[in-house]
């Protein structure tokens, strides 16, 4: 069989590493899960973003980190020794013969398949402060952990506006958080948690902020925080976040009442002293890799929104990619109990042994992880915070702030500000959700196309789910039915003289302008032609690259 010698076929990258299992993350489930498959007579590799790089947190990339970062962080050094100071398993793991690396992202997932038959096998790219990589592998157990919603109301772009779970990583983690007294905004039982993990440390939590009529979370976390001096808001929402003119720190937030539908009772206003703002309305389950691996995914609301579809073995729909720890979903009992996750670490990492052909029959075998029957419906949360927040604020925040995109804008889907249309336009606008949504609902990815949100540098990070409960109160459709905005590799930034380095086969470059059969559009000053136009291109003779 010929190929055709502009195709890549036949021209795989050189792989640099190969393991028999590797694990992304380690949290509770990664380290679980590495311990659990260790000293089986297979290689397992354990890699963590963690160390981040100062560079990396700027651009609030893997949680949104508001610019609260002490200056430690700037020390990797200091970094790596604090991470390991932390999470004393790590050493666990190393002394058990395990491939720890730290500071190591994974920025992509590419199992062979019809659109990637040119790769021998499985392959993850990875990356770490001095180069991009790619390592074959033969099963993954992805254990990515989650992120924070975030939330946009007028000011909330300023420095201390960040997300309760970066909060709890730079405090926890690195003992690196620059904040003395915060609000924090949303009270389920993760985020009173990490409320009161702060407070331990030393940070005053002035006001527990919730849209709803009740608090959401566990009561006695909440008696905590109260007996601690900690004022409850209930059916109010953040108004404004204040500080100096321009994009100065956050120096107090005003809070206003909010009726049922969200609309805020102006003479009903609360002033709040404070240097930082905990974004905590809903944890969402960090599933980039799974996602754009293609895995199977769906909304699921007890595993509180859109995960990969998993089996008892935490399994996902690629058969040689297992799911575990918070990306699997998140629940009240596991956020409670690190337990939990790392029960979902061990199954996955005895169901990925077991298709390794290693016999792990002295392994006991554990329970399948159910989560907790809903008490509330998250998704219908999301959206009431959205529609009181954002919705019915005062002026127009942006919801991506990386591309000044507004909640107007994205309801009336009106084209990116950089190519000069006017906001109080008057004439007609070609496109509508009722268009967009024709007898389905709204895509999110077509929202993104003609709006440019999700499209920013935090690679929607702070931005998508917004957008998600946007198009559901715009079309008047459920949140669970709007689908997923597809993520693409690299789901991290990588610089590009990494991406550069990246090694591949010199035969990759041969052909390059005469891809799939696409007319040259270049001549060489050595062989002109009176009049050149693609389509009277020579065709008997060969292009410029060959």
């Amino acid at each position: 069989m010929e190929y055709d010698p502009a195709s890549v076929a036949g021209k795989q990258p050189p792989i640099a590493d190969e393991t028999d299992l590797l694990v992304i993350g380690a949290g509770p489930a990664g380290l679980a899960a590495a311990l659990a498959a260790s000293n089986r007579g297979v290689r397992v590799t354990l890699i963590d973003e963690n160390p981040v790089p100062f560079e990396t947190m700027g651009e609030e990339i893997p949680l949104h980190f508001g610019s609260r970062m002490g200056t430690v962080v700037a020390n990797r050094n200091a970094m790596l020794e604090a991470l390991l100071e932390s999470t004393p398993v790590l050493a666990d793991a190393l002394e058990a013969g395990v491939d720890v690396r730290l500071g190591t992202i994974a920025w992509g997932l590419f199992p062979q398949r019809p659109t990637a038959a040119w790769i021998d096998g499985r392959v993850a790219g990875l990356a770490d402060e001095n180069r991009a990589y790619l390592m074959r592998f033969k099963q993954v157990i992805v254990a990515s952990g989650s992120r924070d919603m975030g939330l946009a109301f007028p000011g909330w772009e300023r420095p201390g506006v960040m997300g309760a779970g970066a909060a709890y990583r730079l405090a926890m983690t690195y003992d690196a958080l620059s904040a003395r007294v915060a609000v924090v905004v949303g009270s389920s039982t993760a985020t009173l948690q990490i409320a009161n993990a702060l407070a331990d440390k030393g940070v005053r939590i002035a006001a527990v902020i919730e849209q709803g009529e009740a608090v959401t979370g566990d009561a006695a976390l909440l008696a905590q925080l109260v007996a601690k001096g900690t004022q409850v808001l209930t059916g109010h929402v953040i108004e404004r976040a204040e500080g100096a003119t321009g994009s100065g720190d956050v120096e107090a937030v005003t809070v206003a009442a909010v009726d049922a539908n969200g609309r805020h009772r102006k003479d009903e206003l609360t002033r709040l002293a404070c240097d930082t703002v905990l974004l905590g309305i809903a944890t969402v389950p960090a599933i980039e890799l799974l996602e754009a691996a293609g895995c199977d995914t769906a909304f699921i609301p007890e595993r509180s929104g859109h995960v990969a579809r998993i089996d008892e073995a935490q399994r996902t729909s690629l058969p040689f990619v297992l799911a575990a720890g918070d990306c699997a979903g998140t629940w009240t009992d596991k956020t409670i109990a690190p337990s939990i996750a790392r029960r979902e670490g061990r199954i996955a990492a005895a169901a990925a042994l077991s298709a390794l052909g290693v016999n792990n029959q002295d392994v006991a075998e554990e329970a399948p992880v159910v989560p907790n029957a809903l008490h509330t419906d998250s998704a219908q949360e999301r959206c009431a915070w959205v529609r009181a927040s954002v919705i019915e604020a005062d002026g127009e925040p942006y919801v991506c702030q990386c591309e000044e995109v507004t909640a107007a804008e994205i309801l009336s889907v009106r084209p990116p500000r950089y190519i000069g249309w006017e906001t109080n336009t008057d004439d007609e606008h070609p496109h509508t959700l009722a268009q967009l949504a024709g007898d389905g609902p709204p895509n999110p990815d077509i929202v993104k196309r003609l709006t440019r949100a999700c499209m920013g540098p935090c690679q929607g990070r702070r931005c998508r789910e917004q957008v998600a409960a946007l198009l559901s109160i715009g079309s008047g459709t459920e949140l669970a039915t709007i689908p997923l905005a597809t993520f693409r590799s690299p789901v991290r930034p990588l610089p590009l003289r990494q991406l550069a380095a990246l090694e591949e086969v010199p035969e990759l470059g041969e052909h390059w302008d005469s891809w799939f059969g696409m007319a040259s559009q270049w001549v060489p000053f050595w062989r002109p032609v009176p009049l050149y136009t693609a389509a009277g291109r020579e065709r008997g003779t060969s292009v410029a690259s060959e």
